[in-house]
């Protein structure tokens, strides 16, 4: 669990960050999953779009993710939404 400053500084640090993930038509699959957990392992703090025929609003999505991926929700705004999990095995990872 982060603590509010914690999410703070997470949010300020994803708010110039791009766009890693969308979901689409096909709501959260295995693909979809696999891809996020690749691009937490590497990143840490991976920011995910809702397109317009997805099937899940992004509040829903992010609870999805977090519950599998066992990942904290730092914000959800929008059709957007970010997640961070520490890598633990990775030296330069982010700081909080």
């Amino acid at each position: 669990m982060i603590t509010s400053k914690q999410r703070a500084k997470l949010r300020s640090m994803a708010n110039g960050s791009e766009t890693i993930v969308y979901i689409g038509k096909n709501g959260i699959t295995d693909e979809l999953v696999n891809s996020l957990k690749c691009a937490l392992a590497a990143r840490e703090l991976v920011k995910c779009e809702i397109l317009d025929n997805a099937p899940v609003n992004s509040r829903e999505a992010a609870i999805n993710v977090s519950e599998i991926l066992d990942c904290e929700i730092v914000q959800v705004i929008g059709k957007k939404f970010v997640v961070y999990k520490k890598n633990f095995k990775k030296k330069d990872g982010i700081e909080i």
